[in-house]
């Protein structure tokens, strides 16, 4: 994998073996990572950057938006499930689907009871 440092460190920009160029920033000890978009190294390193001050601002403003976690996109995940496979899956084959995330995630969580 090409990774090049930028900002003494601060930002890296890599390859993750497709064409085109990735970057990735810590910010108050959370990792954040975005697409550049670009093909071209010189134009992934402009725009990487801009990015990092673009967050950096957001940091210090307090309006820096977190990341969701993997409990809140299972909790999507299922409800659109459902919907998505209504007539064409099973309530035991969701129900399995609940079953495995509820094993990964928080397993006292009342959202992931299963419904009666």
């Amino acid at each position: 994998m090409s990774r090049h440092e930028l900002l003494g460190g601060l930002i890296q920009v890599y390859r993750r073996g497709g064409r085109k160029w990735h970057c990735s920033a810590s910010i108050e000890g959370r990792q954040y990572r975005a697409t550049t978009g670009e093909d071209d190294l010189v134009l992934a390193k402009q725009f990487a950057e801009d990015w990092f001050l673009s967050l950096r601002g957001k940091s210090q403003a307090g309006i820096l938006k977190n990341e969701k976690t993997f409990k809140q996109a299972a909790d999507q995940f299922l409800k659109e499930y459902e919907i998505i496979t209504e007539g064409q899956r099973s309530p035991k084959w969701v129900s399995g689907y609940r079953d495995r995330l509820r094993l990964i995630c928080c397993r006292s969580s009342a959202a992931w009871a299963s419904p009666r």
